[in-house]
């Protein structure tokens, strides 16, 4: 199992990241704000999954705290990446903190787990109808 996070798995194009936010699905899960969107038909292997971490400076105003909780986010991301399938679609998902307080990284990981179950379900659910 690959437990890497390579930059190839990280969003960063700016055009798709505002096509998360215009043409993406959300919904809440304390600490996160969560967007994801489902691109179909394209080979999972050559565009895996891709996923955004922000913290807003409103919440956590200095940036060692801020740097600290997207560390803890990655990290919980990486190790729990296997719950999303790997199948023909490639998602692309953003997780916002906003907690305005920094959280310990087993409390974290278990909200990301969560997380990560709740897009597998919704995305399986969107693909039956």
């Amino acid at each position: 199992m690959n437990f890497r996070l390579p930059k190839t798995e990280r969003l960063y194009s700016q055009k798709s990241i505002k096509e998360l936010f215009d043409e993406g699905s959300s919904f809440f899960l304390y600490p996160f704000k969560v967007l994801y969107l489902v691109k179909e038909g394209e080979s999972h292997t050559s565009n895996p999954n891709q996923v955004l971490f922000s913290v807003s400076k409103r919440k956590i105003k200095k940036a060692t705290g801020r740097n600290l909780m997207k560390r803890r986010m990655r990290e919980a991301y990486r190790i729990n990446k296997h719950l999303l399938s790997n199948s023909s679609r490639q998602l692309f998902i953003g997780l916002l903190y906003v907690s305005s307080e920094a959280m310990d990284f087993k409390s974290l990981e278990e909200k990301t787990k969560k997380v990560l179950e709740r897009i597998e379900s919704e995305v399986k659910n969107q693909s039956h109808e």
